[in-house]
């Protein structure tokens, strides 16, 4: 077995070398460390006041935001007991309850919670037979710019409704003509008031038009489709876009029909 070669030993010359190049990488490090310290302490003399005041703020303002989202929270889930709590009462037929408890809630503008409510206080007063408060309030909804787009539109859909008999039929149609659009969400019932304030003018086409679009409009209610299907033949519109899907829908069978009506009555 082969021994291994032992290293050969150093001299003290090198040895000597070898323990003044270890000092000196101490040294270096030493330095270097009181370096790192002294440079950290400066900058902490310098900076730490305004960096502790930074992060401090950010805490507080943290903090702040968290408060006010459980505050939000707590508010938005109050104003939703307050809205069915009053629709339980209308249903209950306590409307002047209904009315006193969204007092509150409507007049805080608390964005689509109060303008809810302003639009359930309206139609409490339109049920109650109170048409000129009702026309007021919804035209004060309509015209209330904080409120959501389409709680808007639906408020001046229902003040043109509610006072429909006594207002004049061109005002009718210049203050929905533009929700009387076949894109717009409400399409049907202001196309329907439109159509109405038309046929009261005496333009009988264009109210046929309206009509014979309500009929083959696939967004509004088929009790309303079917209203205007009714009055767009009365006034001579074809409102029917597919035959066969009608007699389908109302289960009359086509084929079938003609024959029943040609079979001789039995004795």
């Amino acid at each position: 077995m082969a021994l291994t070669p032992k290293k050969p030993a150093l001299t003290r010359q090198e040895e000597l070398a070898r323990r003044q190049a270890a000092e000196d990488d101490a040294l270096i490090r030493e330095v270097d460390d009181a370096v790192r310290q002294g440079d950290l302490q400066s900058f902490g003399k310098k900076y730490g006041l305004p960096l502790a005041g930074a992060i401090v703020l950010l805490l507080v303002a943290f903090a702040g935001y968290l408060y006010w989202q459980n505050r939000q929270e707590a508010a938005r889930e109050t104003d939703g007991e307050v809205l069915i709590g009053a629709l339980d009462n209308i249903e209950a037929g306590n409307l002047q309850t209904a009315y006193d408890n969204l007092e509150g809630l409507a007049a805080a503008e608390r964005g689509a919670a109060s303008a809810n409510a302003k639009m359930m206080r309206g139609a409490i007063l339109a049920r109650r037979g109170d048409t000129e408060q009702a026309i007021a309030a919804f035209d004060a909804l309509a015209k209330d710019t904080s409120a959501p787009q389409p709680l808007r539109d639906l408020a001046l859909i229902r003040k043109v409704s509610a006072g429909f008999d006594t207002m004049d039929k061109g005002a009718v149609v210049s203050e929905l003509n533009a929700l009387a659009q076949p894109d717009h969400p409400f399409f049907g019932s202001a196309a329907e008031l439109v159509a109405m304030a038309q046929l009261e003018r005496g333009n009988r086409a264009e109210a046929g038009k309206l009509f014979s679009q309500i009929a083959q409009s696939e967004t509004a209610p088929e009790s309303l489709r079917s209203r205007s299907r009714q009055m767009a033949g009365i006034l001579g519109v074809d409102a029917i876009a597919d035959v066969d899907a009608l007699l389908e829908q109302q289960g009359i069978d086509r084929d079938a029909a003609p024959e029943a009506q040609s079979a001789p009555a039995a004795e």
